[in-house]
């Protein structure tokens, strides 16, 4: 798929989560795979208002991360997560936001090391079609260094679809396709904010 192809699928995706006010302060960032071999992608330049769309929206990088060509912007600085995914697995597409409840998630579930979730429709969002099935996400400690937050994050890449927390920090999830990965991210925060809305109302689901 082409470079301009790949850069309207990825702003279709920003735009759509920007209205979901899933990007505060220019936080957050999404990639896109755009070849395979080298191994080339699309992330979004560090410090864009996400809410907007322009033509420096994204750099085109290579699979260590860096920019191919000259370029105005520069990666965002957690390129290197994006990095992992995209030399890991197949998939094309890996999105990071920070949302309050993702954060919040992870602090009161960090002493376990993960999150569990099971027995909500909306995990057949996931491909759980199970009656009984279990969705586990990984909660890793937030490291200020990015390389240090990269080796701890690559140990749970295990599938082209996925999902870390971050504590504190966020969320990336990655998919098979842009819409997947875009469905799988809507999901679990759909999760999130369902048991936190019970928790408030004194149910511990």
């Amino acid at each position: 798929m082409s470079l301009a192809t790949r850069w309207l699928e990825l702003a279709d995706i920003k735009d759509e989560l920007a209205a979901r006010d899933w990007f505060p302060g220019t936080s957050g960032n999404l990639a896109i795979r755009v070849s395979d071999d080298p191994l080339e992608f699309l992330v979004t330049a560090s410090g864009r208002d996400k809410r907007k769309r322009t033509p420096e929206d994204f750099v085109h990088v290579d699979a260590a991360g860096r920019l191919i060509g000259e370029q105005t912007g520069k990666p965002s600085a957690e390129t290197l997560l994006h990095v992992e995914v995209f030399n890991r697995t197949d998939a094309t597409c890996s999105l990071h936001v920070h949302t309050v409840d993702n954060n919040v998630i992870s602090e009161l579930h960090a002493a376990t090391g993960e999150v569990v979730f099971t027995g909500q429709e909306i995990i057949k969002a996931l491909g759980y079609w199970d009656e009984d099935a279990v969705v586990r996400v990984p909660i890793i400690e937030n490291h200020a260094d990015i390389p240090t937050l990269a080796a701890a994050f690559a140990p749970h890449i295990h599938a082209s679809a996925g999902a870390v927390l971050i504590r504190n920090h966020g969320i990336t999830v990655w998919g098979e396709t842009p819409d997947a990965a875009k469905r799988y991210l809507e999901a679990y925060e759909f999760l999130f904010s369902y048991t936190l809305k019970l928790r408030a109302l004194g149910v511990h689901s």
